[in-house]
């Protein structure tokens, strides 16, 4: 994913025989990671903001926006099951972006409403 800055030792892979079935080879492979050192380890899981996905997509839904935020939503979350966590964040944040639309929208629909009528039945 990232280009390694210094480079890392080769590490052989280490075969051992073990009893298996007659017709099966007998040996497994041990695979070595190498961890860098110096890059930054990001431990939080990435958010998906379903709770306010679904509060946009059934209060706050002008021109789709809620529906929108819900469908990334629920994209991180399937991301974030599956491992990508780097798409997790993509769709995260797509899904906050449409959230942060559809509550500012819903906001002034709702305050530009109260005032109409206000002003009408005054």
């Amino acid at each position: 994913m990232y280009p390694q800055v210094c480079p890392t030792e080769a590490v052989p892979l280490q075969s051992v025989i073990y009893g298996g079935l007659p017709a099966q080879p007998g040996v497994v492979q041990h695979t070595a990671v190498n961890i860098t050192r110096g890059q930054p380890v990001i431990t939080e899981p990435p958010n998906d903001y379903i709770i306010w996905s679904l509060f946009s997509f059934v209060y706050t839904n002008p021109f789709c926006f809620g529906l929108a935020a819900l469908i990334y939503s629920i994209k991180a979350r399937d991301r974030k099951m599956a491992g990508d966590v780097d798409g997790a964040r993509r769709y995260g944040s797509t899904a906050q972006t449409f959230n942060i639309a559809a509550t500012v929208l819903g906001v002034l629909v709702f305050v530009t409403v109260i005032f109409l009528l206000y002003d009408r039945f005054r």
